[in-house]
C-alpha cells in the first residue's frame, strides 16, 4: 500500500513537471499567435491608409493573416488534444510562424515595416520548446527567409530597398545570438526542474516514510486543527478510541467526546496533570498528553494517547524484575527444607498409633507445607514464563473440549457450567495453553466465590464477537456477592487474597497470560449481578499491523 501511493505520487510529479515544460509552454505560443493575428487584422482593416501593413500587396496580407488565424485555431485544438505528438506539433508551429511571418513582412515592405522582430520572438519561443540543435535550426531558417525575401525583392522584383544587406545581416545575427542565449536559458530550466524532480521525490518519499511511522507508532497521535477537526489519527489512536472507519476532516467532539472533553479541560488549566478517561467504545483508560500545534489555520493541538494499563504494567514489570530474581531464589532454597519437613510429617504418620490431637497437628503440618509448595511453584512460574505461541482458535469448540476436563479434575456437575457463544464460529488469536491456565483459574475462582445460600454455584461463559472495540471478547460471570468495591483495584495484585486459603496469585498469573498474547483481562463491577471477569482479545487490525 505504501509503495504504491508512492509510485503514484512520483508519476504525479513527474507528469505535473513534463506538462509544466512541455504543453503548457505550447499552449502559450498558441495563445501569442491568436493575439497577434487577430491585432494584425484589427490594425490592417481600422487604418487602411496608414502603416506599413499590406502597403506592398495587401491580398497576400489579408490571405496570410486568414490561413495564420485559422492555423492558430486548429493548434488551439490540437495542443489540447495532444494529438499529434509533441514534437511534432511543435516544429510544425514554429515554421508555420517563420513562414507566416516571412510572408506578413514581404507584404508590408519587407524589414521597413518593422514586422522583422517577430522573427526574434518566434526563434526564441522555438529555442524554449526545443532546446539543442532545434534552436539554432528555426535561426538558420528564419535569418535564410529574411535574407531571402531580401534578396527576392531586390533582385528579382528590382526593389530599391535603402535600409541595405547589413541591417538584415546584423537581424540574422540577432537571431542566433537570440537562440544561444534561448538555449542557455532552457538548459537552466530542464535542470533546475531536474532538480525540483528529485526533491519533490525525496519529499513524497520522506512523506510516506514520515506517515509510516506515525501509523505503526506504539502510541496514539491525533492533530486537531483549530476548530478542533481531527487532521491525523493514526492505527493506534483508532484502536484505542474505538473506532473502525476513517474520521480525517470529521470533528473531535462528535468522534470522541471523551477526548474533547480532556482538550477542552487541558485548554482552560493546561498547567495541571490530565485526567484518565475511559472512552465508551473501549475498555481502556487513556491518558491524553496535549500540545500546541501550528496549523496553516490557526493554533491545532497534537495529542499522545496513552493505555495506562499498559504504563502500569511496565512500571510493574520494572519493579518486580529484580523482586522476581529474588523471590525466585528464596523460593528455591525453601523447597528443600520444604521437603524435609513434609517428608518427616509424612513419616510421623506412619510410624505408628498417634492420638487424636498429634494426628490432627501432623494434618495440619501437611496441609500448609502442600499449600508453600503451591506459593513456591507459581513464585517459579511467574520467574520463568514461557513463550507465547499464539494461534487462531474457533471459540467454541475450544471451551467444550476445555470444560469436559475441567469438570473431570474438579469433580463438579456439568450443569454448574454454561457456555453461550454467539456466533458459534467466533474466531480468537491466543496461546490455548495459556488461555487454559487463566480460564482454568477463572472457573475455579467463580465456583468458589459464586456460591450462594439459595442454589448451587454456576458460571456462565458467554462469548461475543468484535464490537466498537474491534475485538472478540469472552465473559467470565457467576452469580455470587459480587467483589466488594473497595477492594477491585488490588484484586489483579500479586499475594492479594481475601480467602485463608488462596496464595493471591491465581488472578495476576491469569491476567499475565492473557497480557503476553496482546489480550486484556479487566474485571467489569456491576453491583447486584454477581462478578463477571472479561477477557478481551487480541483485535485482527492490531495483529495485521504488527505483521506489516
Amino acid at each position: 500500500m505504501v509503495l504504491t501511493h508512492t509510485g503514484r505520487t512520483f508519476q504525479a510529479i513527474e507528469a505535473s513537471q513534463q506538462d509544466a515544460l512541455t504543453w503548457m509552454p505550447l499552449r502559450f505560443l498558441t495563445f501569442y499567435r491568436l493575439i497577434l493575428v487577430g491585432l494584425l487584422l484589427v490594425l490592417f482593416y481600422s487604418l487602411p491608409n496608414y502603416g506599413p501593413l499590406g502597403s506592398h500587396n495587401s491580398s497576400l496580407f489579408t490571405v496570410t493573416c486568414i490561413a495564420y488565424l485559422l492555423f492558430s485555431l486548429v493548434s488551439g485544438f490540437t495542443t489540447r488534444l495532444r494529438r499529434p505528438g509533441y514534437e511534432i506539433q511543435a516544429i510544425v508551429q514554429v515554421l508555420v510562424d517563420l513562414t507566416a511571418i516571412t510572408l506578413l513582412m514581404h507584404a508590408s515592405g519587407g524589414l521597413s515595416s518593422g514586422l522583422g522582430i517577430l522573427m526574434v520572438i518566434t526563434v526564441a519561443a522555438g529555442s524554449l520548446l526545443l532546446p539543442g540543435r532545434m534552436a539554432f535550426l528555426f535561426a538558420a531558417i528564419a535569418a535564410i527567409s529574411i535574407l531571402g525575401e531580401y534578396a527576392w525583392r531586390t533582385y528579382i522584383l528590382g526593389f530599391d530597398f535603402s535600409e541595405g544587406f547589413t541591417q538584415h545581416g546584423l537581424l540574422g545575427i540577432a537571431l542566433f545570438a537570440t537562440a544561444s542565449l534561448a538555449q542557455g536559458l532552457a538548459s537552466r530550466i530542464w535542470e533546475s526542474e531536474a532538480i525540483a524532480e528529485r526533491r519533490g521525490a525525496d519529499l513524497a518519499n520522506m512523506a510516506t516514510l514520515n506517515e509510516h511511522i506515525v501509523q505503526r507508532l506504539q502510541a496514539g497521535i491525533v492533530v486537531t486543527d483549530s476548530s478542533d477537526r481531527i487532521r491525523l489519527m493514526n492505527t493506534t489512536a483508532r484502536s484505542m478510541l474505538g473506532i473502525r472507519t476513517e474520521v480525517v476532516k470529521h470533528s473531535l467532539a462528535s468522534t470522541s467526546p471523551e477526548l474533547q472533553n480532556a482538550l477542552d479541560a487541558w485548554r482552560q488549566a493546561p498547567d495541571q496533570e490530565q485526567a484518565v478517561f475511559r472512552p465508551a467504545a473501549s475498555l481502556i483508560s487513556i491518558l491524553p498528553r496535549i500540545t500546541l500545534m501550528g496549523a496553516a489555520d490557526g493554533i491545532g493541538a497534537l495529542i499522545f494517547l496513552e493505555d495506562t494499563a499498559a504504563l502500569a504494567r511496565q512500571a510493574q514489570q520494572i519493579k518486580l524484575a529484580s523482586l522476581g530474581r529474588l523471590t525466585a531464589s528464596i523460593a528455591h532454597e525453601i523447597r528443600n527444607p520444604l521437603g524435609a519437613i513434609s517428608h518427616a510429617t509424612q513419616l510421623l504418620a506412619e510410624s505408628g498409633p498417634l492420638e487424636k490431637g498429634d494426628r490432627r497437628l501432623t494434618e495440619i503440618i501437611r496441609s500448609h507445607t502442600r499449600r508453600v509448595n503451591t506459593i513456591i511453584e507459581n513464585v517459579l512460574q511467574l520467574s520463568r514464563p514461557g513463550a507465547s505461541h499464539s494461534q487462531d482458535l474457533v471459540l467454541k469448540p475450544w471451551l467444550e473440549q476445555f470444560l469436559d476436563e475441567f469438570i473431570s479434575s474438579e469433580k463438579c456437575q456439568p450443569e454448574q457450567i454454561r457456555i453461550d457463544i454467539k456466533p458459534a464460529d467466533i474466531v480468537i488469536h491466543i496461546d490455548p495453553s495459556h488461555l487454559h491456565q487463566a480460564l482454568w483459574n477463572l472457573c475455579q475462582n467463580g465456583l468458589r466465590h459464586g456460591n450462594t445460600d439459595a442454589e448451587t454455584p454456576c458460571v456462565e461463559l458467554r462469548g461475543r464477537p468484535a464490537g466498537g472495540s474491534n475485538r472478540p471478547y469472552l465473559d467470565i460471570i457467576d452469580h455470587g456477592p459480587g467483589i466488594p468495591e473497595k477492594i477491585i483495584d488490588q484484586i489483579f495484585e500479586p499475594f492479594f487474597t481475601t480467602a485463608t486459603t488462596g496464595t493471591g496469585l491465581g488472578l495476576y498469573i491469569a491476567r499475565e497470560l492473557c497480557d503476553s498474547n496482546d489480550a486484556r483481562l479487566n474485571y467489569l463491577n456491576q453491583p447486584g449481578e454477581g462478578s463477571r471477569f472479561r477477557i478481551v482479545f487480541a483485535s485482527p487490525m492490531e495483529l495485521s499491523a504488527k505483521s506489516a
